[in-house]
């Protein structure tokens, strides 16, 4: 890799980090220094053309202006490498077609990053307009050498050679009107280059001619061929290269045939040239666009780099996000448990399973194995017992925040009544008033969380027995302990009202894995970005319209789901009517029960409960054992916060206290009067003169130190890229960048 591109590539990636950073912090107060890249006057750091502007915009038009510099010496540099190569030619046409698009980006860009500054001589339009021709005229160029070196079809080529010279006049035109501001010898290398292509053009177009037997017409070209390569020689000798001196030649050669065959074979009529239809252009060279990022999955330096407004308003999201999330899904689970207490209360589905009135439903079979899969009650009893433990944790920090700033604040009010007026520093019950706030919020939560413990414990007790039973029997010990019922049962088993209840049932599991499903999703839903989305609106509008964009982001976000739910909440309760309406007609087909079927039904009622209060009370025990640690993780936070507040006052308080000690013991011990003058014979001395000072430097002028400044060093030129294309020890080389 060669230096050049070296330094083309740490432009990209100085560029995409600028890009970062000005999504961020649009008006940074960081000063950029940019040398006029066709200033030729003044020092090498400090020149009549130098621009300061703080502004993240003009220094991403400056470091754009520098790839696209370094972009044309590249395809300058390729082309010289390999005249007959077809990878330099397709590489050097890339980077001039590069170098292109961001000219043509910059004449967009350039006036409104500099603001109310004027612009630097290589950032004016007309000069942009400039380099973007000059560089499409060097990228048609590598098409026209691709062409002739695959032998392309004359009429094809000739084609490619007109649009060259078309791109080098409209430089042309345009270097006469503003030539000043360039180098000398770009006005003699484009002005060769339009009349040489022109010749080209037409020399290749006449052999076209000459195939189709417009005899006539080739020697029209011809002659306008010779005298467009005589006008390129003399517009610049050095810049004439040998290629077009062959050329020359080729076309006077031909020229000379082709008459001499006229006049004694075809006998054609020559007609003028401004008669000649055009023979049309072939525009290959077009500019490429400039990327939003050249490296799109590069690591963003300034990742976490938000500004505040950006900040508060993600946070804001995020807590109405988690308040979606938590109303969702408790509303999910409150469907769940209304549905399931029906079915308890009806004994559903086991009073359709239950055909021997002996053996085990299998419903009941499948929620004992799914307890024990999950660790039965000891599961339910571990979490319960870690509770206190959990509990007392955070109580002990958030008592020891508390004590702290008590501590704080009583020796603040002490000393504050001890020196009154002078203890002149801010109250601490000021300060911490917002610490306090936060400590009151955390006990506040903790009483919740200890209610909630308490519901959780008393819920357990209440069915900690049939919990033992799904969670340790086997189904023979299920069935003993399960009290027996009158048989009889399976004369119903084949009713359409038994199979209708079993489709219910069907339809009851269906709803709750829906249910499932839709809740997993909403915990684990995420937005599409909406850092950058803050990001735009701020450098857009100046402000964050936080509501607006909150709502719509949780609008797309949850709004298929929340629809979900009010879908599944109406069909639950006509899943509810259908299923009470078909259990009536059952309980009639089944007839008057005895009492030891009543007992039955009961006990499989209280175990079908049992299991769903056990489901209920895993995910409440899981959830509190989360909350109680990350509920740790912010009160560990806080105290250190506390802390870092005391330790900052218990200095204060030392520093102030030492300054009133001082003071009074200066006050206590006042200095001895002054001896007079009768009690000694000395005379005073005189007063010792002052020490030498330094002599001074002379202050004719101000003393500049030399200051370097990221990429302030003199910009590299975009040059044409030879004035010899097919000699290249006889190439245009600026001087390389500093």
């Amino acid at each position: 890799m060669t230096f050049i591109s070296i330094c083309i590539k740490t432009f990209f990636k100085y560029y995409d980090q600028l890009v970062a950073l000005e999504s961020k912090c649009p008006h940074i107060e960081v000063s950029f220094r940019w040398n006029d890249a066709f200033g030729k006057s003044g020092s090498f750091f400090y020149t009549s053309n130098t621009i300061t502007i703080s502004s993240i915009a003009y220094e991403k038009v400056c470091i754009l202006f520098n790839i696209a510099a370094l972009q044309s010496h590249l395809g300058t540099t390729h082309v010289s490498e390999g005249l007959n190569n077809d990878s330099a030619l397709k590489l050097s046409a890339k980077y001039f077609s590069s170098a292109a698009g961001v000219f043509q980006a910059l004449k967009h860009t350039a006036s409104s990053a500099v603001g109310s500054h004027d612009l630097s001589s290589d950032m004016q339009n007309e000069v942009l307009n400039i380099l973007q021709n000059l560089m499409l005229a060097q990228s048609q160029e590598t098409f026209f050498l691709k062409a002739t070196n695959d032998n392309m079809k004359e009429p094809i080529i000739a084609k490619i050679a007109s649009q060259c010279e078309e791109y080098y006049a409209d430089v042309l035109r345009q270097l006469q009107v503003i030539k000043s501001y360039l180098d000398k010898e770009w006005l003699t290398i484009v002005s060769v280059k339009q009349a040489a292509f022109h010749g080209i053009a037409e020399y290749f177009q006449s052999i076209a001619c000459h195939q189709n037997k417009d005899f006539g017409e080739q020697i029209t070209r011809l002659q306008k061929a010779v005298d467009c390569f005589k006008g390129a020689e003399s517009r610049g000798t050095l810049s004439f290269s040998q290629t077009f001196k062959e050329y020359l030649n080729k076309a006077n050669v031909a020229l000379e045939e082709a008459k001499k065959d006229n006049d004694f074979i075809y006998h054609a009529k020559v007609p003028e040239y401004k008669s000649l239809q055009s023979f049309g252009r072939a525009q290959l060279a077009k500019p490429i666009a400039v990327p939003e990022r050249f490296f799109p999955n590069s690591t963003d330096m300034f990742e976490k780099l938000l500004p505040l407004g950006v900040q508060q308003a993600v946070q804001k999201l995020e807590l109405k996000k988690q308040e979606i999330v938590n109303s969702e899904v408790a509303s999910l689970r409150e469907l769940t448990q209304t549905l399931n207490a029906v079915l308890v209360s009806l004994n559903l589905p086991a009073a359709i399973e239950d055909s021997s009135g002996h053996e085990v439903p299998k419903s009941l079979i499948d929620k004992s194995n799914a307890v024990k899969a999950k660790g039965g009650v000891d599961v339910i009893q571990r979490l319960i017992n870690e509770l206190p433990e959990l509990l007392q944790r955070n109580k002990e920090i958030l008592d020891e925040n508390e004590r702290a700033l008590n501590t704080e604040e009583e020796s603040d009010d002490s000393l504050r009544a001890q020196f009154k007026e002078r203890w002149n520093r801010t109250p601490s019950s000021k300060l911490n008033h917002n610490w306090k706030e936060h400590i009151s919020k955390y006990r506040s939560i903790l009483h919740n969380a200890i209610e909630a413990d308490n519901k959780v414990k008393t819920k357990f007790a209440t069915h900690f027995q049939k919990m033992q039973l799904l969670s340790t029997a086997t189904p023979s010990a299920l069935a003993a302990a399960i009290p027996s019922g009158a048989s009889g049962g399976s004369s119903h088993q084949n009713s359409p009202v038994v199979s209708q209840l079993r489709s219910l049932m069907s339809n009851v599991e269906a709803l709750k894995n829906e249910r499932e499903v839709i809740e997993s999703e909403l915990k684990n839903m995420t937005f599409n970005d909406m850092k950058n989305k803050f990001l735009s609106a701020l450098v857009k509008d100046g402000a964050i319209n936080e509501l607006a964009l909150s709502t719509e982001a949780l609008g797309e976000v949850y709004g298929p789901l929340q629809k979900q739910i009010r879908d599944s909440k109406e069909r639950q309760e006509r899943l509810i009517e259908d299923i009470q309406r078909s259990n009536t007609e059952f309980l009639k087909l089944k007839g008057n029960a005895s009492s030891g079927s009543n007992e039955r039904e009961t006990f499989l009622t209280e175990l079908a409960a049992a299991h769903d209060a056990y489901q209920e009370l895993l995910s409440n025990l899981e959830e509190g054992t989360k909350f109680y640690n990350d509920l740790t993780q912010l009160l560990v936070n806080l105290q250190n916060k506390i802390e870092d507040f005391c330790f900052a006052r218990k200095a204060e308080r030392e520093e102030l206290c030492k300054d009133l000690q001082n003071e009074i013991v200066s006050r206590s011990n006042p200095p001895p009067p002054s001896t007079p003058a009768y009690h000694t014979d000395e005379q005073p001395k005189p007063p010792r003169p002052p020490p030498p000072t330094a002599p001074q430097p002379m202050t004719s002028g101000p003393t500049v130190q030399p200051q370097v400044y990221p990429f302030s060093q003199p910009q590299p030129q975009p040059q044409p890229y030879a004035a010899n294309p097919y000699q290249p020890q006889q190439y245009y080389y600026p001087p390389p960048p500093l």
